[in-house]
């Protein structure tokens, strides 16, 4: 087995020295062995690792071969109350270290002094300091032929600088500081290189609201410019790209981030308080970025995450119990082929899922292949090897049902996470991932594809490591790289194991930074007023896409430890969405009088919008059809559509049965019958004629048709006998007639003509009506309604 022979490969030269070592002892006098023997761990208590601490800023190369000068630079600093003097710092070459778990313990106790490294490399290749003073930090550089350090066959070497000296209560040479690290070893070409994938993340936070201004252009608003320091010379996305694009590696995109990006190259608006917003300036840093990541990508391998990196974890185990939580998923994955197309003009695999941390378990690994994508990323400290495997397989492992796993290696995943802002933490994180590379690579001879799959976002101090690692390994003599298609295609190892772990061995650390089960009750919430608003709209799309991409960003993984800013975002989502879809309305109506039997009554319909609305149907509903009815029923339906910007009065009518207040209920619903916003209610008064007064006033305009009649025959008579008792006398003109007399026909025409004044409506006679005329007029609050 690998782990047993952790000291087989031990070099002649470890041995010679510590025979050397040995035999001065021996030699010694008494005194001396009994200061070096009986209390020999007494100097390293009493000078214990604080007491002067050595930094290691760089080592270069990092992966010597035969020929070259390894140098060793950094600084020591005296961190005890008492000057050292004589003091001098030197190399030691520890024995090799031939498995992957002895590197893991000799970087637990890097700056042990305890055990003993053995020798220094020689006299010659030291820097000495004659004094330290306490607090002080002295700055050294030593350099020493590679073949001075008796480095026997290939294989991972223990690397020690230390600080020798004396204090003047401790009077004797002794090391009182030292810093280990590991030198990889592999001079000659390896027989079999080791073919490794390197993913290069980026992926950033959530920057762009749901928020877009209303003109064409619909300019974004920003949550703050982090992006643009991002963005900018020297910032953390800006090194990424700088660093990368040097690399031999698969860029890992969130299309959001490109999206975010190239919004900034336009006219754009920063989030401000209360509502205000103030104008974006970065629009050159964008630009450029933006055409530096095209070059860099252009013939590079692009994996596309689904859009704005979403928590499977957390939707697996919270929000698949909450109706289309799913679909948001796929809605992610299609839209991000197109956005990475679209903006950096390659075609990207959209086949892969990456669980945080790689860390799956079967309701995951459900939720990751749900929207087509058949290959997930997943890591060694999740498929733990059971089956005594001596060597690290291959990433390919097939899980069933068309699905492979891609297992990252844990070790050279998490090489570079922590702070690495310190030079000497940087150099010693890429000591150890050479050293775990090439130790992995000698375990066998069988070639294998082998995956590193860093943190997501890492800092620029973390992408430097990265990329400084990256370009040594593939300048060395040990592996090869290969793109991340290529390795999830390779052969499987059927020894490798394929189970995945169940949902109770996820990490109860990452379980507590999942996203709640509310947040995806508040999602499906605002999704389906989307869908209830966006139904309403002649131009969906200025609202659907906005709003759209503002729900995949709520889920993002990048919320994670960040819980209460995840809440308001996914809320300001859902406020600006009801502020939106609250400017399609009802006007308020106040009580309304209906006089007569039957009338019109007026609703009005009200788009603040910049864009129409259409497919709205408005229904007006009578609560007592038994006094009023609307439309010959208890209601009324009218399709609406509205002009942005204005509001169009829907006329519904009605007729009445009787006197009293009935309460009108106006609502709109959609055309598929959903409520939209909220109803108006108002009272009507009816004042309706009853059929009782009607036939009064029947009855009396009946009694003036038959008196006119009445009057009309009697004159008529009246007027006969007249003719009669007067005679044929034409000639007759001066008797006592009228001064204007009038033939038969007059007074005929004169009687007609009052009788049918009485039918004339503007006489005194007939009832004042209550209502207007009809009026195409919308009615304003209060007003009569129009019949």
């Amino acid at each position: 087995m690998a782990e047993a022979a952790d000291f087989l490969g031990m070099s002649p030269s470890p041995a010679r020295r510590w025979l050397r070592r040995t035999g001065a002892l021996l030699a010694g006098a008494p005194l001396l062995a009994g200061l070096l023997q009986l209390p020999a761990a007494a100097p390293a208590q009493a000078a214990s690792s604080d007491a002067v601490s050595v930094s290691l800023d760089s080592l270069s190369p990092s992966a010597p071969t035969d020929g070259d000068t390894l140098t060793v630079s950094g600084t020591v600093t005296n961190n005890a109350k008492q000057t050292v003097t004589d003091a001098h710092v030197g190399l030691h070459v520890g024995p090799s270290l031939s498995t992957r778990s002895a590197i893991d313990s000799a970087a637990r106790h890097s700056d042990d002094l305890q055990p003993s490294m053995g020798s220094e490399v020689g006299d010659k290749y030291v820097e000495k300091f004659a004094k330290l003073a306490p607090g002080v930090a002295q700055h050294f550089s030593v350099s020493v032929p590679v073949d001075k350090l008796d480095l026997g066959q290939d294989g991972v070497y223990e690397l020690g600088v230390s600080l020798s000296g004396q204090t003047s209560a401790q009077p004797w040479e002794q090391v009182l500081g030292i810093q280990r690290t590991f030198l990889p070893w592999q001079p000659d070409e390896a027989g079999t290189r080791t073919k490794t994938t390197y993913l290069w993340p980026l992926i950033s936070t959530v920057h762009m609201t749901a928020k877009t201004g209303a003109g064409e252009q619909q300019t974004p608003v920003f949550l703050n410019d982090d992006l643009a320091k991002d963005l900018s010379p020297g910032g953390r996305l800006a090194q990424m790209l700088a660093l990368g694009k040097d690399l031999d590696v698969t860029w890992v995109i969130d299309p959001d981030l490109l999206a975010s990006v190239d919004a900034m190259t336009r006219s754009y608006r920063l989030q401000g308080d209360n509502g205000t917003t103030t104008a974006g300036t970065h629009q050159a840093v964008a630009k450029q970025w933006l055409a530096d990541l095209q070059k860099a990508v252009a013939d590079k391998e692009v994996v596309a995450l689904p859009f704005a990196d979403p928590d499977l974890a957390s939707l697996a185990h919270n929000g698949t119990s909450v109706t289309g939580s799913l679909s948001h998923i796929k809605d992610a994955t299609d839209v991000a082929g197109t956005t990475v197309k679209t903006v950096l003009h390659v075609t990207p695999s959209t086949d892969f899922a990456w669980p945080v941390d790689g860390a799956v378990d079967p309701s995951i690994i459900k939720v990751a292949t749900s929207a087509g994508a058949d290959k997930v990323i997943t890591r060694s400290d999740s498929l733990q090897e059971t089956g005594g495997l001596t060597y690290t397989p291959s990433a390919p492992r097939p899980i069933g049902g068309g699905t492979t796993a891609v297992v990252a290696d844990t070790r050279l995943s998490t090489a570079f996470e922590g702070d690495l802002t310190k030079a000497d933490s940087a150099t010693l994180a890429v000591q150890e991932f050479l050293a775990q590379s090439l130790a992995l690579n000698i375990q066998t001879d069988k070639q294998r594809s082998i995956v590193v799959a860093p943190q997501r976002m890492p800092s620029s101090s973390q992408a430097q490591a990265m990329a400084q690692a990256i370009t040594a390994l593939q300048q060395g003599n040990w592996d090869q790289s290969q793109e991340l298609t290529s390795a999830a295609r390779a052969k499987p190892d059927p020894d490798a194991t394929t189970r995945i772990p169940s949902t109770s061995a996820y990490p109860s650390s990452l379980r507590k930074q999942e996203l709640p089960r509310s947040a995806f009750e508040q999602i499906a919430r605002t999704q389906d007023k989307l869908d209830n608003f966006q139904v309403i709209l002649t131009d969906e799309s200025r609202v659907a896409t906005p709003f759209g991409r503002a729900i995949n960003r709520g889920m993002s993984t990048s919320w994670r430890g960040r819980a209460g800013e995840a809440d308001d975002f996914r809320q300001g989502v859902e406020a600006w969405l009801d502020e939106l879809s609250h400017q399609v309305k009802l006007i308020d109506k106040s009580e309304t009088k209906l006089s007569g039997r039957s009338a019109t009554i007026p609703v009005t319909v009200q788009n603040n919008l910049v864009q129409g609305v259409d497919h709205l149907v408005l229904r007006l509903t009578s609560t007592m059809p038994t006094r009023l009815k609307i439309g010959g029923k208890a209601y009324s339906e009218q399709r609406v559509a509205v002009n942005g910007g204005h509001s169009q009065s829907v006329k519904f009518t009605t007729s009445a049965n009787a006197n009293g207040r009935v309460t009108v209920v106006a609502r709109l619903y959609t055309e598929d019958g959903r409520q939209y916003g909220a109803p108006v209610s108002f009272d009507v008064k009816v004042t309706e004629v009853t059929p009782t007064v009607m036939l009064v006033i029947g009855g009396g305009v009946l009694l003036l048709v038959l008196a006119g009649f009445r009057m009309y025959t009697q004159r008529k008579r009246a007027a006969a006998k007249e003719a009669e008792d007067d005679g044929p006398d034409e000639t007759d003109e001066d008797s006592d007639g009228p001064e204007n007399p009038e033939g038969p026909a007059d007074r005929l025409q004169e009687e007609s003509g009052a009788s049918s004044r009485a039918d004339d409506p503007e006489q005194p006679s007939d009832p004042t009506p209550d209502t207007a005329p009809e009026s195409a007029d919308p009615s304003g609050t209060g007003e009569r309604v129009d019949r």
